[in-house]
């Protein structure tokens, strides 16, 4: 497979670069004085079909100037803020012929706005045939927060008490950072997650059914975090400070300085967040013949340190490469107390009381060094070579004793203290390259990724015996977990006629994984071994109605791997008598997703879909003995999924944008695990998202945005309740305009909090938690640096950007 790739990229590499010598046109745009006019857009068209073959812009003497173009009839088009536009009379281009066109001299136009400054702003959601996107720099209510509460409140989007994250009703979503799988999961993804600021946040985007493009892996589709680059010419940064009150107080700093002129662009920017969270973890369980009522109250004390630096130096205008560099550093030490109450079931007298605490000092560093080369033509031609070299750090223990205390008294009746450690080494090596290129009336994608993914993790259990370890043999094992995916995609998209655009594509992908479980009782030894290979087709067709109405119907299959924490088999406690363990016999699961989309005057969007997935994964509860209940994740027999969403922003008048969204969806699960254990449950659910924002004198807005998510049924078994929450927001420009205040109050009402409840294998739990949701939150940013050529270089990013679109960010540089 290495070599394959190698042969491929050499390929493409020479069909890059190979080029016949074609004619050049250059020119020159000035005003009706004869002043030279920078920054102008120009477009070359063919007349007999008025398509775009080339692009460009004008420099600072107003010059332009379009290599590689074919013989034929062309017309140059000019297009500028502030000036009308301007086609040129048509004229012929001989073979290997350049033509230098006449001044172009553009009027400007005669509506003229004096001393007034208009600054493009992104709606706060955006919704596409494809995806939908959460503008961050669009919300008021996201000022202090962090990127896994700004998911909690992205449209569609869901979590549990486990920091689960599911998407239009369906688990297993794969969260991108700036294009690349974030490789976590679980704790380890929502602790990364709460570390990045949404200071440091652009956009999120919500990818439910991805081409073949994209990796397999997420049955739910894809969540891209896009973080903030700055794009300027010159020297210039931000800077910003933010303080969020709850229970306690919070700090979140972030800063930015970048470099940029016409061959290299520097970039660096660093954030960190410090405070105290405490929240409140109640369950209730009915198991055997007892009752376990139990109340803990967790406290997490952060410390969190990111950084990015990086360059990307233009070779030409053509060919670009790219170094960087990202770290996360998180110190976040927790504390839980904990009490549990038990019963005999038959008179609910309490007989004694655990009392148990958990002391887990945390330190985990999580690296990621890309090499990036990236090559692209104005006739949409494009290369891109990526390399990542990712480590990821754990160090995580566990000091925890459990006291059996009577009622009232109080007095100890039993006691167990045990002592766990658990180092976890992932390291994660991967390259892949893309390449796209026009051919007739399409576009043909095609490339390969190859992924190798190593981690090694230790569970030391320790049994302490009067203020000495002793080590337990027993229940302490290693977990090494390999696993190598080599993947194939072609995608070819092309416009079937004036109505009909049609995009195919199929994805390879071969996956060699080994889990060894070793331990020294050998009895317990396990190893587990999988390689298969799998092909995923994905397709779309869109059909224009007319002029208003446009339909996009979807399909692509899906596979959803196990995370390594799901796949690791140690315990984690919150005391002994409930935890969580891996299964590493997990299967991935498959699923096919079916959408429609209806989209009314490029605004209001309506999709129906349906999904089945095989093998469908799910957290269950299960029990250990005759007192004991944990948490473990198992393959079911099937999910079947109909969902429909809807989207509308209106605006009322020009002062009030309001926007909706509404997900509804119906979900079926099957499962037999045997006596007992059968599940055959179905739920139908919706959620809903409003978001509002009134724009007042002097640059003050006000927002208001709320979501409520109705009972649901989360992974087969648990049945949750209803949980939403009201923000509130003002912002202020400060500074001439060149810093922003904002303060927010997040969940008003103090509605937000998770509460369910499961009936599986002979237990029954109900479950509630609750966290700092309700916030006093605000932030002060400030822009400094080079201004007077920003507005050319942000004319010059409109084409820039659409290129981006087409041709994916898949890593250039500061990604």
């Amino acid at each position: 497979m290495k070599l394959f790739l190698s042969i491929l990229a050499t390929f493409i590499l020479s069909s890059a670069f190979c080029q016949d010598k074609l004619a050049t046109i250059s020119g020159k745009v000035v005003d009706k004085s004869s002043k030279p006019i920078p920054a102008v857009t120009i477009t070359l068209v063919r007349s007999n079909d008025n398509v775009i073959t080339k692009t460009g812009i004008t420099n600072a003497d107003g010059m332009f100037e379009m290599a590689g173009v074919k013989p034929g009839n062309y017309t140059i088009k000019t297009s500028s803020i502030g000036f009308a536009d301007l086609s040129s009379k048509a004229f012929d281009i001989a073979n290997d012929e350049n033509y230098v066109s006449p001044d172009l001299t553009i009027s400007a136009k005669t509506t003229q706005l004096s001393g007034v400054s208009i600054e493009a702003k992104k709606p706060m959601i955006e919704v596409r045939a494809d995806k939908t996107i959460f503008n961050i720099e669009g919300s008021i209510n996201a000022t202090g927060s962090n990127a896994f509460e700004l998911l909690q409140k992205s449209p569609g989007v869901m979590t549990d008490k486990d920091d689960n994250i599911s998407m239009k009703g369906k688990n297993g979503v794969a969260v991108y950072i700036d294009g690349r799988p974030a490789q976590m999961a679980g704790k380890d993804l929502a602790d990364f997650l709460r570390a990045v600021n949404s200071a440091d946040i652009e956009s999120i985007e919500l990818i439910s059914n991805p081409s073949a493009k994209y990796e397999a892996s997420g049955n739910a589709g894809i969540i891209n975090i896009k973080l903030k680059k700055n794009k300027k010419l010159g020297t210039n940064g931000s800077v910003s400070t933010g303080l969020s009150v709850g229970k306690s107080a919070k700090v979140n700093n972030s800063f930015s300085l970048n470099y940029r002129d016409k061959k290299f662009n520097l970039y660096s920017n660093y954030s960190n967040n410090f405070g105290k969270n405490q929240n409140s973890f109640n369950l209730y369980r009915i198991q055997s013949d007892s009752i376990y009522d139990q109340h803990n109250e967790p406290i997490n004390k952060s410390s969190v340190h990111n950084f990015k630096v990086g360059a990307d130096y233009f070779l030409d205008n053509k060919n670009t490469i790219g170094l960087m560099v990202t770290g996360n550093f998180n110190n976040s030490p927790s504390i839980l107390n904990g009490s549990t109450i038990i019963s005999p079931k038959s008179t609910n007298v309490p007989y004694r009381i655990l009392f148990a605490s958990n002391d887990q000092p945390s330190n985990k560093i999580n690296m990621n060094y890309n090499a990036n080369y990236h090559f692209s033509d104005v006739d949409g031609t494009s290369l891109d070579l990526d390399g990542n070299i990712g480590t990821f750090r754990g160090r995580t223990s566990s000091y925890q004793p459990n006291y059996y205390r009577r009622p009232v008294l109080l007095d100890l009746l039993s006691q167990s203290i045990i002592s766990i450690s658990t180092p976890s080494d992932i390291n994660i090596n991967t390259f892949k390259v893309d390449y796209e290129k026009p051919v007739k009336k399409g576009k043909i994608g095609f490339g390969g990724k190859y992924s190798n993914v190593n981690t090694r993790n230790t569970f030391d259990d320790y049994d302490m015996i009067q203020g000495y370890k002793v080590f337990n043999d027993s229940l302490s094992n290693k977990f090494d977990y390999t696993e190598i995916v080599n993947a194939l995609y072609v995608n070819y998209n092309r416009a079937l006629s004036d109505k009909f655009n049609l995009q195919v594509g199929v994805r390879m992908e071969n996956t060699n994984s080994e889990g060894k479980l070793s331990s020294l009782q050998a009895q317990t030894d396990a190893d587990v071994k999988r390689d298969y290979t799998d092909f995923f087709p994905s397709g779309a067709l869109t059909y224009s109605v007319n002029k208003k109405n446009s339909l996009n119907l979807t399909y692509s299959r899906r596979i959803d791997r196990p995370s390594y924490q799901d796949l690791n088999p140690f315990e984690t406690r919150l005391d002994e008598l409930t935890y969580q363990k891996g299964n590493a016999f997990l299967r991935p699961q498959y699923t096919n997703i079916v959408e429609l989309t209806h989209t009314f005057m490029s605004r209001f969007n309506t999709t129906l879909g349906y999904s089945h997935i095989k093998d469908f994964r799910a957290p269950i509860i299960d029990t250990a003995g005759k007192n004991k209940s944990f948490r473990t994740t198992k393959n079911l027999a099937s999910q079947d999924l109909l969902n429909l969403s809807i989207s509308a922003p209106l605006a009322p008048f020009k002062w009030w944008n309001i926007f909706m969204v509404f997900n509804g969806y119906h979900s079926q699960y099957h499962a037999d695990f045997g006596q007992g254990k059968v599940i055959d449950l179905g739920v139908t659910a919706y959620s809903a998202f409003l978001q509002q924002t009134f724009s007042l004198k002097e640059g003050l807005s006000i927002e208001v945005s709320g979501f409520f998510n109705s009972p649901n049924l989360y992974g087969g078994t648990f049945k949750t309740k209803a949980m939403g929450g009201v923000d509130l927001g003002i912002q202020k420009p400060i500074f001439n305009g060149k810093g922003n205040f904002k303060i927010g109050l997040t969940d008003i009402f103090n509605t937000l909090h998770f509460s369910g409840q499961s009936d599986f294998g002979g237990t029954a739990i109900n479950v509630s938690a609750r966290w700092e949701s309700q916030q006093l939150r605000a932030t002060m940013s400030y822009r400094f640096g080079n201004n007077q050529v920003k507005a050319a270089r942000q004319r010059k990013l409109s084409s820039e950007e659409e290129s981006k679109r087409l041709n994916g960010e898949g890593g250039i540089g500061g990604q």
